[in-house]
C-alpha cells in the first residue's frame, strides 16, 4: 500500500491536472462559439454557390477545365486534421479513414492539412504533395484561396483525375462526422440538371467567362467551408474530451482521498494501540 506522503502527492498532482483540463475546456468552449458562428454563416453561401455552379455546368458544352470529368486513375487525397492533440478520437478517426482509402486505391498522392496528419504520414512511403501545418491558428479565406489555387492548377494540368477531401464535419457539440467529399470535378446532381434545363438563362458576358470567374470561387469557398467545419469540430471534440477528463479527475481525487483517510485512520489506530499496550506493560 502506498504511504501517506505518496497519496498526498498523488492527490495534489491530480488536482493540478484537473485545473489544467478545466481551463482547457473553458478555452475550447469559447473558441467553439466563435467557430460555430463562422461555419453556420458560411454553409448557406457555400451550398447556394454549389447549386449555381451545378446548374451552369449542366447547360451544354463549353464548360470550365475544373468541371471536366475524367477516369479516376491518379487521385489527390486531402486529409484535414488538427494541429494539436487532447481532443479525443478527432485526429485518430480521420487518419484511420485516410489509411483505409489509401489501401483501396492505387495511385494516391496526399495533401496534408494540419500538423497531426503531417506528423503521422511523414514517414510513410506514400507521396506527399504538400503539408500545411499551423493552419487552424487562424482559418482565413486567404489561406483557403492559396490551397484551392494549388489544387485547381494541379487538376487543370492533368496531374490528377479527381480531388477528394477527408475532414470532420461539425454536426453538434457532441457529434462530429468523418466525411469523404469529392471536390473536383464537381458532382452534378441530376435533379439540379433538370431544374437548370427547364430555365431560360441569358448570359452576359458569355457562359464560359462566367464559369471562369465562378468555378475558382466555388473551389475556394468549399475548401474554406471544410476548414471551418474541421476547426469547429476540433474545438467541440476538445471541449468534450476535457470535460470528461475533468470529471474523471474528480472521481479519482475522491477515491484517493478515501484511501488516504482510511490509511491515516489505520495509522492513528495502530499508534494508539501501541501507546495503550506500552502503558499497560509499564503498569504490569
Amino acid at each position: 500500500m502506498a504511504s501517506l506522503i505518496d497519496l498526498r502527492r498523488r492527490i495534489r498532482s491530480v488536482k493540478n491536472i484537473q485545473q489544467i483540463t478545466r481551463a482547457m475546456k473553458m478555452v475550447a468552449a469559447a473558441r467553439l462559439r466563435r467557430s460555430q458562428d463562422r461555419i453556420l454563416a458560411a454553409r448557406p453561401y457555400a451550398e447556394k454557390l454549389r447549386v449555381v455552379v451545378s446548374n451552369l455546368s449542366s447547360l451544354g458544352e463549353g464548360g470550365h477545365p475544373l468541371l471536366e470529368q475524367r477516369e479516376e486513375k491518379k487521385i489527390l487525397l486531402a486529409v484535414v486534421t488538427g494541429d494539436k492533440g487532447l481532443c479525443g478520437s478527432f485526429n485518430t478517426n480521420i487518419i484511420r479513414q485516410a489509411r483505409q482509402e489509401l489501401s483501396e486505391r492505387d495511385e494516391v498522392e496526399l495533401l496534408l492539412l494540419g500538423r497531426r496528419g503531417a506528423d503521422f504520414f511523414k514517414n510513410w512511403p506514400q507521396p506527399i504533395r504538400a503539408a500545411h501545418t499551423s493552419l487552424f491558428t487562424n482559418v482565413t479565406l486567404k489561406v483557403a484561396e492559396e490551397i484551392a489555387k494549388d489544387i485547381s492548377e494541379a487538376y487543370t494540368q492533368h496531374e490528377y483525375d479527381a480531388v477528394y477531401i477527408i475532414y470532420n464535419q461539425f454536426i453538434s457539440v457532441m457529434t462530429q462526422k468523418q466525411t469523404l467529399e469529392r471536390l473536383l470535378p464537381l458532382v452534378t446532381e441530376s435533379a439540379g440538371a433538370e431544374s437548370a434545363e427547364s430555365r431560360d438563362y441569358i448570359f452576359e458576358p458569355s457562359r464560359s467567362e462566367i464559369l471562369g470567374e465562378v468555378v475558382p470561387g466555388y473551389v475556394t469557398t468549399q475548401v474554406h467551408r471544410m476548414l471551418l467545419d474541421s476547426q469547429a469540430a476540433e474545438h467541440a471534440a476538445r471541449m468534450t474530451a476535457m470535460d470528461g477528463a475533468t470529471k474523471n479527475a474528480g472521481e479519482l481525487i475522491d477515491r484517493l482521498t478515501l484511501t488516504y483517510n482510511r490509511s491515516r485512520q489505520a495509522a492513528i489506530t495502530t499508534e494508539l494501540i501501541e501507546v495503550v499496550s506500552g502503558a499497560q506493560a509499564l503498569e504490569g
